[in-house]
């Protein structure tokens, strides 16, 4: 956990960096990035690893990390698309972002998420240090798992998923 992030102000304005574990060990506000992938009314769902530093084994959107100090939203998004999934080549767009906060012990996920959304429908490769499975989930039927296990999902996913939901549905 050496990667610069980049801490923000809450209208997402940087103001320094720090170090990943430092960061989430002190409650720093940072730009962070969380991408949904569909395709023929399914989502992409990543299960964390188990050994993650928190949420490990529950189940979140295709990818999420953070941008690094020198490092834009686009140039982000498609390195960790490659290194965690194994996708390239999938334009992800904006929707919309939020603040979050999530206590995990002795470290604090305090982020300024931007969520994207990429069309996809190839191959991918998930890495298994990050990644214990993946699988595509009809739309209708993830709603109603959200409803009916909200505790097998990452806080930040229950927080962004429904407007994205509701975004593939207008």
């Amino acid at each position: 956990m050496d990667d610069q992030l980049i801490l923000v102000d809450l209208n997402d304005r940087p103001t320094g960096a720090g170090e990943k574990l430092w960061t989430h060990q002190n409650d720093r506000l940072h730009r962070a990035f969380s991408v949904f992938v569909v395709w023929e009314n399914k989502m992409l769902l990543q299960r964390r690893a188990r050994d993650k530093y928190h949420s490990g084994g529950l189940w979140a959107n295709a990818c999420c990390s953070h941008p690094r100090v020198g490092e834009d939203l686009e140039q982000a998004v498609s390195r960790r698309l490659r290194e965690e999934l194994g996708i390239q080549n999938a334009p992800a767009e904006e929707l919309f972002s939020f603040v979050y906060r999530t206590d995990f012990g002795e470290l604090t996920e305090f982020e300024y998420d931007h969520v994207l959304l990429a069309r996809y429908g190839g191959a991918i490769a998930p890495d298994p240090e990050e990644i214990e499975e993946t699988r595509w989930t009809d739309l209708s039927e993830l709603k109603q798992d959200i409803l009916e296990r909200p505790g097998a999902y990452a806080s930040w996913f229950l927080i962004a998923a429904p407007k994205v939901l509701d975004f593939l549905e207008t």
